[in-house]
């Protein structure tokens, strides 16, 4: 995903520590281990620009959630504030275990469940303990009980877990409007002066509708907006506040799966207004009890609904569908996803002085079999039983098709029983 280097069709990549040192055909190996890697492709890790981790043990609990306010009631009102400490640390490590082996080397928790100071504290170690990239996005909670620590904890999170962790990002995570949980967590000028203080950057959610696209027209304004913003969601929103969040180099994480299968506002991707705008979108998860978990899917679904739409809009006319390829989703889904996060200098593609953050994924698996053309292969074919190597700054985090240092009898057994207490707690019988 590198333009300068393109698509290798035989070639070597050189990790030296926790950096990619060399990409090209018949590098030197000199003393380096020889890993061969014949009938694979490498590539970048994906990056995942927005996920409710500390959900993760609520998996698919309602699958045909009919809209965004069944989804805020049901799980935000209903089941957040029955979360302890320890639950958003088995949820945020679930979520995390699972992006590694589907692939996913960078992931943005936006985690709005901070209850206590100890809950953000365990949703961070989380994320460390298994070793991916990982961003903590930390939001306090829409409904609730809470301690009120927050946004101040944010500098107290910074100097204990993310300073002395290279693989560790902060941010501060917000709402667009004050329509889902009132005026505090909507996005402004405190917020925007909290985040610049510590140097972080920005992510907001519930970004769509005529409420938001004139709240982005006031930050713009207010010069709250740019390239340490990234924007959640982005339907249905205005041509003006498009412009806007253009003119000021604002990132997009668009949720192609959670925008269609919820319904929100036109639940329509907006990857046609991104691109219309000079706007190359990242791509996520979003929350695991109703959609996917993998970035395979939202590849997909991304790639089909945005080709739906173009032959669509060009059936009857004569004209020629302005359709999106499998290399747009794949640069969505690595290099314009760590852009969207602030993350684009550090990983995203196979370039020299990267981290190196590298996939190896067989092609010549019985669905992935023969190798034709790679891209098209990991777009449309691939699944996570197909990753056999998974490297996080240059170290192994899953290895022959299985994810290191987890014991998965073990990690059930925390799973079920985080998600039992939870539910018990919450009042649910079963």
């Amino acid at each position: 995903m590198d333009p300068e280097l393109g698509v290798l069709p035989r070639g070597d990549l050189l990790i030296d520590g926790d950096r990619i040192a060399a990409v090209g055909a018949d590098l030197p190996a000199g003393d380096a281990l020889v890993i061969d890697v014949t009938g694979a492709v490498l590539a970048p890790g994906f990056v995942d620009t927005h996920r409710h981790a500390w959900e993760a043990q609520l998996r698919r609990i309602m699958p045909d959630v009919n809209d965004l306010g069944e989804y805020v009631t049901s799980t935000l009102a209903g089941l957040a504030p029955a979360y302890q400490p320890q639950d958003m640390y088995v949820g945020t490590r679930l979520a995390a275990l699972t992006a590694i082996d589907s692939g996913i080397t960078t992931m943005l928790d936006f985690s709005h469940n901070s209850r206590t100071a100890a809950h953000s504290d365990a949703a961070v170690r989380a994320l460390a303990d298994t070793g991916i990239r990982g961003v903590h996005a930390s939001m306090r909670p829409h409904f609730g009980d809470w301690d009120g620590q927050w946004p101040a904890d944010l500098t107290r999170l910074h100097d204990t877990h993310i300073a002395g962790n290279p693989l560790l990002t902060l941010r501060l995570a917000a709402l667009a409007t004050d329509e889902v949980a009132g005026p505090d967590l909507a996005y402004g000028e405190h917020l925007a002066r909290t985040a610049r203080d510590l140097g972080i950057g920005v992510s907001i959610d519930a970004v769509f509708g005529p409420a938001s696209s004139q709240a982005i027209l006031g930050w713009a304004r207010q010069g709250l907006l740019g390239p340490d913003v990234c924007l959640i969601h982005c339907t249905g929103l205005t041509p003006q506040a498009w412009q806007a969040m253009a003119d000021t180099g604002a990132g997009v994480a668009l949720a192609p799966t959670s925008d269609a299968q919820i319904g929100l506002e036109s639940a329509i991707p907006a990857i046609d207004e991104a691109l219309a705008a000079g706007i190359r979108p990242g791509l996520s998860i979003d929350v695991e009890v109703a959609l996917a978990s993998d970035m395979f899917t939202q590849m997909r679904a991304l790639h089909a609904i945005q080709r739906m739409r173009a032959a669509h809009a060009a059936y009857g006319t004569g004209e020629q569908p302005a359709r999106i390829g499998v290399a747009d989703v794949l640069d969505f889904a690595t290099l314009q996803g760590a852009r969207s996060i602030g993350l684009g200098d550090v990983t995203g593609s196979l370039t020299p002085g990267k981290q190196a953050d590298v996939l190896v994924v067989h092609a010549e698996d019985l669905n992935n079999m023969p190798l034709n053309d790679p891209i098209g292969t990991l777009v449309l074919g691939s699944d996570a039983r197909n990753i056999d190597a998974v490297f996080i700054a240059g170290r192994v985090r899953k290895w022959a098709g299985t994810v290191l240092d987890v014991d998965p009898a073990a990690l059930r057994e925390d799973v079920r029983a985080s998600r039992d207490r939870v539910l018990h707690a919450a009042g649910h019988r079963s």
